[in-house]
């Protein structure tokens, strides 16, 4: 099952470099429909997965080519260490297949967006 664990990183990974997504985009519904994780199993199991610098070498190559915004990037990841705190105590109090339809619902408005506003 680890080699399935791998493939999925990689998968993610790729994403995560290719388009800047993989969390929640690849990630969750991957824990959840493949897996057999819950809303609440996948979010957390995501959020563990991003501890360790797991973009360094995507984002290594994004700044030698001059897009990365540094100072953006600082406070971002402040607000993200702190908000992320306040979001999973929001998130346990929620039942999973409500936070699941949420998460879709997010899912679904950012797609469209991405699609049909310039």
């Amino acid at each position: 099952m680890w080699s399935l664990y791998l493939v999925l990183g990689l998968i993610a990974g790729v994403f995560g470099g290719f388009l800047g997504i993989g969390g929640g985009s690849i990630l969750i519904p991957a824990l959840i429909y493949i897996f057999g994780l819950t809303q609440h199993e996948a979010q957390g199991t995501t959020l563990a997965i991003m501890v360790p610098p797991i973009g360094l070498l995507a984002a290594m190559r994004y700044y030698m080519a001059g897009n990365v915004k540094l100072s953006i990037a600082l406070f971002v990841c402040v607000g993200f260490f702190i908000g992320g705190f306040f979001g999973a105590q929001l998130a346990h109090k929620i039942p999973d297949l409500l936070l699941r339809r949420i998460f879709g619902v997010f899912l679904l408005f950012v797609a469209l967006r991405m699609i049909l506003v310039k």
